[in-house]
């Protein structure tokens, strides 16, 4: 886990905030803490690595209509929501919104660093799947469009002489264009050139 990994925690409760961060900084986790959804949101900017522990009932902007408010802007910071007054149906309208974990007041401690620990992972893992969503994208940018229809069908199993007949030209005009496409997109062998078509989405076009 890298140095600019923060746990956010926003709560409108001074005790709990405090509580929350002394455990979590007392495993080594960094932690900023807010007394409300407008506090938090004056201070944080998008692509900040980490995770939100996130109260539901705040005066102001509640736990859930900030998600909702960070989630409609496609800010893909993982949540935790913690609530004294927790309820199925709140549960599952958090999780439903993108909530990795849901946790009830008076919480386990253990559980609690565990679900954050997870948190972070999963932000880690986004990223890096996103980094090499923009790195596949940058490639594929280089493409002419006759390559990226042939990238497409090479990467559905078809044959040098399937993409030949389907787009009426020569076996060896396919060669060609299949040999730019490995190039450009630096792919080692058609396992990799798969991986990365499916990575990007699966849409070569």
């Amino acid at each position: 886990m890298t140095q600019d990994v923060t746990v956010f925690v926003v709560d409108d409760d001074q005790a709990m905030r405090s509580s929350l961060k002394f455990l979590i900084e007392s495993v080594g986790m960094r932690v900023q803490t807010y007394a409300s959804a407008d506090e938090f949101l004056q201070t944080y900017y998008p692509g900040r690595a980490g995770c939100l522990l996130l109260d539901v009932r705040m005066p102001g902007m509640s736990g859930l209509e900030l998600q909702a408010y960070l989630a409609g802007r496609e800010y893909r910071l993982p949540v935790i929501i913690i609530t004294g007054h927790g309820d199925v149906s709140m549960a599952v309208k958090a999780m439903k919104a993108g909530a990795v974990d849901f946790i009830e007041k008076p919480f386990d401690d253990d559980l609690l660093l565990e679900s954050i620990r997870n948190a972070l992972q999963f932000d880690e893992k986004q990223r890096s799947l996103r980094a090499q969503r923009a790195d596949i994208a940058a490639r594929m940018a280089e493409l002419t469009p006759r390559e990226h229809e042939v990238m497409a069908m090479v990467a559905e199993g078809k044959s040098n002489r399937e993409i030949a007949e389907g787009l009426k030209v020569s076996a060896k005009t396919v060669e060609v264009h299949r040999a730019r496409v490995m190039d450009k997109m630096r792919a080692d062998s058609l396992p990799d050139l798969v991986r990365m078509v499916m990575i990007a989405g699966g849409d070569a076009g």
